[in-house]
């Protein structure tokens, strides 16, 4: 578990992290460098799930070795499926990062949902639905390895 204190909210209690896998921990089905030393630290305070159409076919070859969860998603109501999926976990204890269109609603409903800037771009509706930004991937885990850096950016 992380703990969070944003001035002005509730303290972030955050148990779960669950991530989109192309376009936000992969580009074009490979992992993206440094996300896996990143992943193994978070995995030793967070429970990590990894939710995925898996366009490339290469998630679970990709994150061999990480103590992570792979969920290959249905083709339809992906984001349907991603929020059900954080709901499960209870939301209010996950943070949630991706990109595409069908994580607006996991990044809403997510008690802390990041959106990432990288090569696929991001979706402005799953922008929209986000608490933070970030230019990339490993920028959004280094945030929640160094969690005052979220408190400097959501204080109110």
């Amino acid at each position: 578990m992380i703990l969070v204190e944003i001035p002005g909210q509730e303290i972030l209690k955050a148990c779960h992290l669950v991530l989109d896998f192309n376009g936000t921990l992969a580009i074009d089905g490979k992992l993206i460098e440094g996300v896996r030393p990143l992943l193994g630290i978070l995995s030793l305070q967070l429970a990590v799930h990894v939710l995925t159409a898996d366009t490339f076919g290469t998630a679970r070859q990709e994150l061999s070795g990480i103590n992570c969860k792979v969920k290959i998603l249905d083709a339809a109501m992906q984001d349907i499926q991603k929020e059900a999926y954080v709901r499960t976990l209870g939301n209010k204890q996950v943070v949630a990062i991706g990109n595409g269109l069908n994580d607006a609603l996991m990044l809403k409903n997510a008690a802390l949902g990041i959106v990432v800037l990288q090569k696929e771009g991001a979706s402005y509706k799953t922008l929209i639905n986000a608490d933070l930004v970030c230019n990339n991937i490993i920028d959004a885990l280094e945030l929640i390895v160094y969690p005052k850096r979220i408190s400097a950016s959501l204080r109110n």
